[in-house]
């Protein structure tokens, strides 16, 4: 006489499904497990994730050189304005001082 045995579990997330066959000698266990489809999903939301980060990431980066070129190119136009007000005072005294 053939004893067959099913049992079956269902967590929401996991099916599992086991049957036993216990007709003689060697018994026959099949174990079949499905899962949801939770882990795919998971994976390529951080997939995008990872992708957003790094797009993120380099525009940070982007944005900082444009901001030191900006602080670079004030300092040099303050230098240029300091040269100039130095040269325009040279000729304010040179005008003040007699010439001999």
């Amino acid at each position: 006489m053939v004893d067959e045995r099913i049992t079956e579990r269902d967590d929401g997330v996991t099916t599992e499904r086991v049957v036993e066959h216990s007709e003689s000698e060697p018994h026959t266990t099949v174990v079949e497990r499905r899962g949801g489809g939770a882990g795919w999903i998971i994976a390529v939301i951080l997939v995008i994730a990872v992708i957003a980060g790094i797009y993120l990431f380099s525009e940070f980066n982007q944005t900082e050189a444009v901001e030191a070129d900006a602080v670079s190119e004030a300092a040099s136009q303050v230098g240029d304005a300091a040269q100039q007000a130095g040269d325009a005072a040279d000729r304010a005294a040179d005008s003040l001082t007699p010439e001999e």
